[in-house]
C-alpha cells in the first residue's frame, strides 16, 4: 500500500508533462504570430510590386 501511495505522490509532483505542454502552447502562439505577420506583409508587398509594374508599363 505504501508503494502505491508513493507512486501517486510522485505522479502528482512530476511537472515534466506540464512544461512540455507550456512549450507547445508558446510554439503555437509564435506560429500564429508569424502567420499573421506574413499575411500582412504579403498584402503590402503585393501592392508595392503592382505599383512598380504599373510604373514600368508607363515607360516607353
Amino acid at each position: 500500500m505504501n508503494t502505491i501511495t508513493s507512486a501517486i505522490k510522485a505522479f502528482v509532483a512530476d511537472e515534466g508533462g506540464v512544461t512540455a505542454i507550456e512549450y507547445g502552447l508558446i510554439a503555437a502562439l509564435v506560429g500564429v504570430a508569424i502567420a499573421g505577420a506574413a499575411t500582412a506583409m504579403s498584402t503590402e508587398l503585393k501592392g508595392i510590386f503592382n505599383y512598380i509594374g504599373t510604373e514600368l508599363k508607363k515607360r516607353p
